[in-house]
Formats: structure tokens, sequence, C-alpha cells
């Protein structure tokens, strides 16, 4: 079976609408809570998933993934194929057209000018795109009209539904971002902040890490949405705190990503305000080891940089040993119940593209410790600690605040410390630590620590832009202001090259193995990733929110448009 073939027929043609949709506005207010707080509204700057869903109220991609991962149209007029004429024969060129009479906010015409420059945007090489990996191949980009958008590859791309396509890959208007370009995205904080979009909300107030004050689109293209005049969007607090919010007290009306035991949640549910709502995606919580030396004693600029080799996590001795003490059915037991599974690989699903690897599902201490006798950690001085040429074998483990995670750190140092590990834990305000800010020394990006913990996942159902996330030139570095997906600096030729032949291949059982093996190569070959629970997402809505539609294959507020409210 190719791609290709799947390519004729893959669009479906319309987003769902819910039954009975008053005027725009009439339903009054909604209020949203994420417990990790938006700190920017700007995709292309980071890579948080709390500021990439929280920009999607406001700016829109060509088309979305819906929740069983068929691709819709949003601001195109339909997904490009073969059969349509969109995607040509020889798989190098896609053709979008843009929806005629599409307004930004601002009440200015949306133009293929505007889709042409947020490539521009992100492709610049003096920039740090969070979303570089969108765009590998791309060797240029044609409007002959102000409706029309084709898109060049280098080489022929079987799947070139990644630029523009999901939440993480919207477009912004070339006026606002002009003066934006490379090295200058991240100070403009006005346009970062107040994006002027195409989606159902606008931004009214935008504090950073607290509250996103918004109002309905007086320019949406359809006129009877969305139901909503005004929308409260808080940050912050935790995620106990927002599903109370939402299940007990009924003082919002959606709570993200409820990261709480499962009976806590029932618990809460008990409450009879709101309803859980789960479903399984990509969304792997995983251990990065970081490759590069964090020591505080290197020059300001050269930590955590390709110019300092770690000096204990180069060995991958060290890092499989680490990954084999670890319980991962534990962690799913205490952590997340029915809502987790263990794993062993970095991309669970779709089925095709999960690896058979389940080599790390069986917690090993006693081969952990032989495996770090073999690479010379041995305990020398009888303090528990193992010890090496004169330096402890010591790692900081660092994560985002949240209570699972925390039991999660606990119950892992302790593992450690069974084969003579020590470990100092960190846990940052999520706000912070997924934030992207160029200035903190705290973000995920920046990776100021041994190891870091943290879960994210891609959007739609084709993994090639996610694994290329681990190419060698998309280090994060002072250079792109700290930005960058490879968050572990891992680089290896032989990926570099297996993520292009990926990019080029149109059998789908032969991409299928291929993507296997660049999870492979992260996880089992060479522990660099270390996968621990393949998460549901649960997030919950209360009894009196219509139109909600949990998607975890794009932004969980896609269809935040749809949205209306049930009297109760």
């Amino acid at each position: 079976m190719k791609l290709k073939s799947l390519l004729l027929g893959a669009a479906a043609a319309s987003v769902m609408a819910p039954a009975a949709m008053a005027e725009r506005g009439a339903d009054g207010h909604v209020n949203v809570i994420y417990w990790q707080a938006p700190s920017i509204l700007n995709p292309y700057l980071s890579s948080g998933t709390k500021d990439i869903e929280s920009a999607s109220l406001v700016i829109e991609p060509l088309g979305r993934f819906d929740e069983t991962g068929a691709m819709v149209p949003y601001l195109a007029q339909e997904i490009p194929t073969i059969e349509n004429g969109g995607v040509t024969e020889d798989l190098k060129q896609i053709t979008w057209k843009l929806k005629e009479g599409l307004l930004w906010s601002d009440g200015s015409p949306v133009t293929s000018a505007d889709v042409a420059f947020t490539a521009e945007y992100c492709m610049h090489p003096e920039g740090g795109c969070a979303q570089a990996a969108k765009f590998e191949g791309v060797s240029s980009i044609e409007t002959p009209d102000d409706l029309t958008i084709v898109v060049n590859f280098s080489e022929p791309k079987p799947n070139p539904y990644q630029a523009f396509m999901g939440g993480q890959s919207p477009i912004i208007q070339a006026a606002q971002f002009a003066e934006c370009l490379g090295a200058k995205a991240p100070e403009c904080t006005e346009a970062n902040f107040n994006p002027i979009g195409t989606g159902p909300f606008v931004v009214d107030d935008f504090r950073p890490n607290d509250v996103i004050s918004l109002s309905a689109n007086p320019n949406y293209r359809d006129p009877n949405k969305p139901a909503f005049a005004t929308m409260t969007f808080k940050g912050g607090g935790d995620a106990a705190a927002a599903g109370r919010a939402v299940l007990e007290t009924g003082e919002y009306d959606y709570a993200w990503n409820l990261q709480l035991a499962p009976e806590v949640i029932a618990k809460m549910a008990e409450g009879g305000k709101g309803t859980p709502v789960s479903a399984f995606g990509t969304l792997v919580e995983r251990i990065e080891m970081n490759l590069t030396d964090p020591s505080p004693d290197l020059p300001e600029g050269e930590r955590a940089t390709a110019k300092h080799p770690h000096p204990i996590l180069t060995d991958m001795k060290v890092r499989k040993a680490l990954s084999m003490a670890i319980d991962r059915p534990l962690l799913v037991e205490i952590g997340y119940g029915q809502a987790g599974r263990p794993t062993c690989n970095l991309v669970p699903a779709p089925e095709i593209y999960a690896s058979d690897n389940t080599e790390c599902l069986t917690q090993d201490i006693e081969g952990a410790k032989a495996l770090l006798e073999e690479a010379g950690w041995t305990d020398t001085d009888g303090d528990g600690i193992r010890d090496k040429d004169g330096m402890k074998l010591s790692l900081t483990y660092q994560t985002s605040t949240n209570a699972v995670r925390q039991d999660f750190q606990a119950l892992i140092k302790q593992w450690w410390s069974e084969i003579g590990v020590e470990t100092e834990l960190r846990n940052i305000s999520g706000s912070v630590f997924f934030g992207g800010d160029p200035g903190s020394p705290d973000t995920f990006q920046k990776f100021y620590a041994d190891v870091e913990m943290y879960a994210n996942n891609f959007d739609g159902t084709d993994p090639e832009a996610y694994l290329a996330q681990h190419t060698c030139e998309k280090f994060p570095r002072p250079e792109s202001q700290w930005q960058g997906e490879n968050i572990n600096r891992f680089c290896d030729e032989e990926f570099d090259a297996l993520v292009a032949e990926l990019g080029k291949t149109g059998e789908l059982e032969k991409r299928a193995e291929i993507a296997k093996k660049l999870n492979d190569m992260l996880t089992k070959d060479s522990y660099v990733i270390v996968p621990l629970v393949d998460r549901g997402r649960v997030s919950a809505h209360s009894n009196t929110l219509g139109g909600v539609v949990l998607n975890t294959w794009d932004s969980e507020l896609w269809n935040a448009a749809d949205w209306y409210r049930i009297d109760g």
C-alpha cells in the first residue's frame, strides 16, 4: 500500500458543526483553565503545549486534524490531494487554495502572501523557529494569485501535510510580523502577545503566565460563530485546582490536562458539575538525557552546548542503566491508572508506526548495577554513590511542578539510589519550564540540568516531522535564542540520513519501517530518550458546555468556535 494512494481520498470535506447554533456571542461568557499558564501566543517561538493551544483560539492553519486524525480544511477551501489536482503526481508540489473573503481580525484581507511570509518567518536562517521540522524539505513557495499557495519540495514529499497543518503551524499576518524576522523574532512583544488572527477569538488583554481575556472575532468567517461573546483563559495553579474548578465547583467550563491520579479525578467527578473526557493519542511522558554539559562552572553561552560533551551521560551504558532501573508499570499504576500505558517508544501510535520494542518494560536493578560496573562506575569509598576518575555519579533531574511528576521523581530517585546514583530533584513552574523565554535559565529547551522529564506529542497521525526534530541542526543554542526541537543535542549522521529517506518514501509499510528504526535509534539503541508512559489525554468540561470534542491529534481547542451553552 502506498501513501500516494491514500492521498487520493485522504481529506474530509468539512468540519463538524453542532446542531442549533445561535447567533454570534448569544451564549455570553465561557471560562477555560490551563494549569500551565501561557507565556506567549506565538507557537513558532514556543513548543509548549499550553502556548500552542491558547494561540490556536486566535491564529489558525490552512487545515487541521480532527478527533479521528483525518485532515479537515480550515482556511483552505479543501485539503489538496492527487485526485483533486492539489498534489502533483511526482509528489514534489502541493497547491493550497484559500477560502474566498477571509479577513484578519483587524478587517484586512488574508492572502497567499501571509502564508508565504509564515514560511519565511519560520525558515529564516538567523531565527530559532520552534516548529522548523514542519518545513523540512520545502525549497520554495510561490503565490501566483492572492488565494493560491504553491509549496515546492526539494525531493518527492509523500507526506506534504506538515507546513500549515495543525495547531503547531498556523498562519501569521505578514503585516504584523514584517519587522520580526530572524533574531528580531523574540523582541516583537506586541505581535507575540497579541497576534492578529483569523480564529474565533481575538486577544483583548494578555498577562503572560496569568490570564488571557478574549472576545469574539467580529470578522470570523462564520457569522453565527463563536457562540460565546467573551472568554477568560486562566493559567496557573495546579491540575488539582483546575479539576475542582470544573468538576466540583463549576467555576470554569473547561479544564485541560488533568494530570492527576485516577482515583482523584473519579472523586472530583462525584461533584456533579462536570464530565471528565479522555482519549489516547501520541502523548509520551519521557526522560531526556542531556548529551552536553550543563555545569554552571562553564561560561554563559557555552553551558549545555555542543562545545562541551556531558562528562557522564555521553556513555550509553550509563543512560541504559538509568532506564533499566525504572519500574514503568508501577509509574502507570500510581500516576495514571487506565489513562496510561507503560511504553518504551517515543512514537506509541498509530499502530503501524509503533515499534515492538518492549525491552524496558521489566525493571532490572541488578542488570543496571552490572552495567554501571562494566562502565567503570564503582563505589570506592562506601558512601553508596558510585564514582569514576574522581567524579561522583550525581545527576540533577528537573521537570515541571505537578503532583504526578513529583511522585515520579521521588520513585525514580529511589530506584536510581539503589544502583548507586545520587539525584538532586528540581521542579519548575510549567509556565516557565515550557515558556521558551531565551533569558530564563529554567526552560526545558535550555536544559540546564542533566536529565529532565516532560511529555509532548505531534499533530496528526504521521510522525515524520516529530522524528525530524532530532536531526543535528536543530539543537537549541544561544545563536537560535535557545529555540530548537532537538532537546538533548543528539547528533547522528545515520539518523539524519534516515530522516531524509523517510521524507521521500511513499510506500506506507516502508515509511513505517523507517519510522520504527528512527524511534529505536533514539530509545533502545542509544537511550538518549527514555520513554516512561503512553499517556491518555484527560480533560474535563462543565455539564453546561456543549460541542466539546476531545482531540488528541491537534489542539484540544481546535473546535472552540463550535462550543455553545447548554441550558441547565
